[in-house]
């Protein structure tokens, strides 16, 4: 009996333990899209005017909340994981005065680093309007406005196997493209979208703005070449729109 009381009491704490970790990872999950919600929310707030009809947080800012998640997760281990809690208290234990001298040194740098790291992440955003592109960088907190008649160029089409993983490496095979090249040499990616208005996908979106420009005789390079493998992950009414887009060419 004594030993039965011993296996039922170890498959409770089994349990019990991956209870706790499933709800620690759904928890996880839920602080991380709630912090990316409060900076698309504040980006929306700060930089979007009234008119817009998308906004595209660029690569490769729109990654830098990942730190953020990290300090969530990291958080959350360090609260309720006696083990790693242990070991960052011996390590540093080991540089203990050094730490000690230096606390202000080391406060004012992760202060100042994360004020930096916000600011980056808040004003690295292009808004799309019915007539203007906005380019908020961070050296121009204020943002660059453009006409749309300073699109000199438009390169669309779908990625391949070939893809450049060193210069677009949050892109994958099948994913389409729409790059807009600005007067003064920018380049706007139209699918690295922060956001629509009324959450209208930005496929629809680009199929209209891209019927306008093209109206307006602005260079495109539109190649079908890869068009099969979006095919593969995406349904019809949305590939029929990149299909639009890619044989739109005067």
């Amino acid at each position: 009996m004594k030993k039965l009381k011993t296996i039922i009491f170890r498959i409770f704490l089994i349990l019990g333990k991956i209870i706790f970790w499933a709800l620690s990872f759904i928890i996880i999950i839920i602080l991380a899209i709630a912090f990316n919600m409060l900076i698309g929310a504040i980006q929306e707030k700060l930089l979007l005017p009234q008119e817009y009809i998308m906004w595209l947080f660029k690569y490769p800012f729109s990654r830098l909340p990942l730190i953020y998640e990290v300090y969530i997760v990291f958080g959350f281990f360090y609260v309720f994981n006696k083990n790693i809690r242990e070991a960052i208290l011996w390590v540093i234990s080991l540089k203990e005065s050094f730490i000690k001298r230096h606390k202000m040194f080391f406060l004012f740098t992760f202060v100042v680093l994360n004020i930096v790291l916000i600011y980056a992440i808040l004003y690295n955003v292009t808004v799309i309007t019915n007539n203007k592109i906005i380019n908020y960088t961070f050296l121009s907190p204020q943002g660059k406005e453009y006409g749309y008649n300073d699109i000199v160029k438009i390169d669309a089409g779908v990625y391949g196997k070939k893809i450049n993983s060193n210069r677009y490496p949050h892109y994958s095979k099948g994913d389409f493209y729409y790059i807009i090249q600005l007067n003064d040499g920018t380049k706007i990616h139209l699918t690295d979208v922060g956001g629509t208005k009324n959450d209208e996908d930005e496929r629809f979106i680009i199929e209209k703005l891209d019927s306008q420009y093209v109206n307006m005789d602005i260079s495109k390079v539109s190649s079908m070449d890869n068009f099969e493998y979006c095919t593969k992950n995406l349904g019809k009414i949305y590939t029929d729109k990149i299909r639009n887009i890619l044989l739109n060419i005067k």
